[in-house]
């Protein structure tokens, strides 16, 4: 894979010649497929794009729960709030799944959750925008999580370990939040005439913030060729925003809903779906702490945060009489 990116002309810093002989070796052991585990040897800028990725990716799934926990109490029926509740638990898990990963790479949990509290560490630019109505409960589900699997499919055969392990899981949980999702959007649309505009309204303000969620363009992005020959990324950007809009236009086209898009439509020629340009400015603003619910988001983290310190005190507390107790009874 590092020839062939090398040859296409991507933002690739060095060849195999120009490196290390211990960089070297480490880029072909990749190449054949083979697993990078905690204590192998890494070169750093390989450990620090992880290290990014993965606690960008746990922060994602931690303020992810935001959203649409502030419909938990709102939920139409008792057997939706279940739904939704065992949906906002499974985010909880894989952020803790996630910083684990992290945590395998000599970086303290709580460095961690410091830099998300204190802005320096960014998180998905999708959550930062507001869940207005339950159809956005479907929405997010049924395109966000769906965005987010084409994400993920591609990492459980990601070049370390611990990452790739941890993310089998999460894209099964991921696979039913989807179908919750849709099956949300599927009730409205076949409800009232009002219901199927509340889902028609989800759709077009999802739309576009679900396809800019797979990074920049391939021009832009500044990291994707680079961990795509680290194998930490199995495909371009661009690709798997691709792959999104051609499994997902025929789900709406299913669900009897318009395109949000004018210029979307199918290309025989390239067998992909063709689409309309994407506003860079608006998903670079929102990136950048602009967003509609950025400062919001970010404040009830905090909170959480501070409101909670009592109880890892005592938690620590705790761990050090335990370890204690422990030791007096092997003396």
């Amino acid at each position: 894979m590092y020839a062939q990116l090398v040859e296409t002309g991507a933002k690739v810093v060095r060849t195999l010649d120009e490196m290390e002989p211990q960089e070297r070796a480490f880029q072909e052991r990749l190449d054949a497929g083979i697993k990078v585990e905690p204590k192998d040897w890494m070169p750093q800028a390989y450990r620090k794009t992880l290290v990014r990725q993965m606690s960008q990716h746990a922060h994602s799934e931690y303020v992810g729960m935001l959203p649409e926990g502030n419909w938990i109490g709102r939920a139409p029926s008792l057997k939706r709030k279940a739904i939704l509740m065992a949906k906002v638990q499974d985010e909880a898990g894989h952020a803790l799944y996630l910083y684990s990963a992290v945590e395998t790479l000599g970086v303290a949990r709580d460095d961690t959750y410091r830099d998300l509290l204190s802005g320096k560490a960014k998180y998905s630019s999708i959550f930062n925008y507001p869940t207005l109505t339950w159809a956005d409960m479907g929405a997010v589900g049924w395109l966000v999580d769906g965005s987010a699997i084409v994400n993920q499919i591609p990492i459980c055969r990601c070049s370390y370990g611990p990452y790739a392990r941890a993310m089998v899981r999460v894209c099964k949980e991921e696979s039913f939040h989807q179908r919750q999702g849709f099956d949300i959007m599927e009730v409205l649309c076949n409800g009232t005439t009002e219901q199927k505009q509340m889902a028609q309204d989800a759709l077009n303000r999802w739309w576009w913030p679900s396809i800019a969620m797979h990074g920049p363009a391939d021009a832009q992005s500044v990291n994707s060729a680079q961990s795509m020959a680290w194998k930490i990324k199995q495909l371009s950007n661009d690709e798997l925003r691709q792959k999104f809009i051609d499994q997902t236009v025929p789900q709406i086209e299913f669900l009897g809903l318009e395109l949000p898009d004018p210029d979307l439509k199918w290309n025989a020629q390239t067998g992909h779906y063709d689409y309309g340009q994407i506003d860079w400015d608006d998903f670079f603003k929102v990136v950048k702490g602009f967003g509609p619910c950025n400062s919001e988001r970010l404040a009830a983290r905090n909170k959480a945060w501070d409101e909670g310190a009592w109880f890892r005190e005592a938690l620590s507390v705790h761990a050090d009489k335990q370890a204690q107790h422990n030791e007096r009874k092997v003396a």
